[in-house]
């Protein structure tokens, strides 16, 4: 009898340490309408801004430990916008994006690294034109919270560095060194606890 009271008691703890486990997580949607997914490319000599409006993702957070987190995310290439319609069509054409045989950008996180109170490098596998690079991002939390029409939010920027030629990103070849290599990417992110 004994023994079986501790095996239940046993028993108990497991599944205890199991609810507690799982009730750590907390799933966030990114909500597009209050994120942002920006970056900046030399033109000649000064810098062009761009940013793209439609994209998705989720982040699923261990708040006692966010170094156990992780981040999906997709970007829809046809929601460029660098406030000029021919460049935006020619930069989603073949030389460029190739939106017609590759339409999204894709990023999936394998680890978070603290590197400060709230930072973090964000290490992943961001896929743009069918060919995938391991990038970081360097990530900072902004906070956790309730916001507007009783969501529970929290806040996030991070910057990255990409060159575009790994990624196919060309362009055409007369354009010789008119526009840079290396791209600046800034994301301003609000997420939704998920309910």
């Amino acid at each position: 009898m004994k023994y079986s009271l501790r095996l239940l008691s046993i028993a108990g703890l497991a599944l205890g340490l199991l609810a507690s486990t799982h009730a750590a997580t907390e799933t966030y949607n990114i909500d597009p309408v209050h994120s942002s997914v920006g970056f900046s490319i030399r033109h000649v000599f000064s810098k062009v801004p761009g940013n793209f409006t439609k994209f998705s993702g989720t982040i699923v957070l261990d708040r006692a430990n966010l170094e156990k987190s992780s981040v999906e995310a997709t970007i829809e290439i046809k929601s460029l916008d660098t406030r000029s319609a021919k460049r935006d069509s020619d930069v989603q054409g073949a030389d460029y994006f190739d939106s017609a045989n590759h339409p999204t950008i894709t990023f999936k996180s394998t680890s978070w690294k603290k590197t400060g109170a709230d930072t973090y490098d964000v290490t992943g596998a961001l896929t743009i034109k069918g060919i995938t690079k391991t990038v970081v991002l360097q990530t900072k939390l902004l906070g956790f919270g309730p916001g507007l029409m009783g969501a529970y939010v929290s806040g996030w920027e991070a910057t990255t560095t990409l060159k575009r030629h790994d990624f196919g990103v060309a362009g055409p070849a007369w354009l010789g060194t008119a526009i840079g290599e290396e791209v600046a990417v800034t994301i301003g992110i609000e997420a939704d606890l998920k309910k």
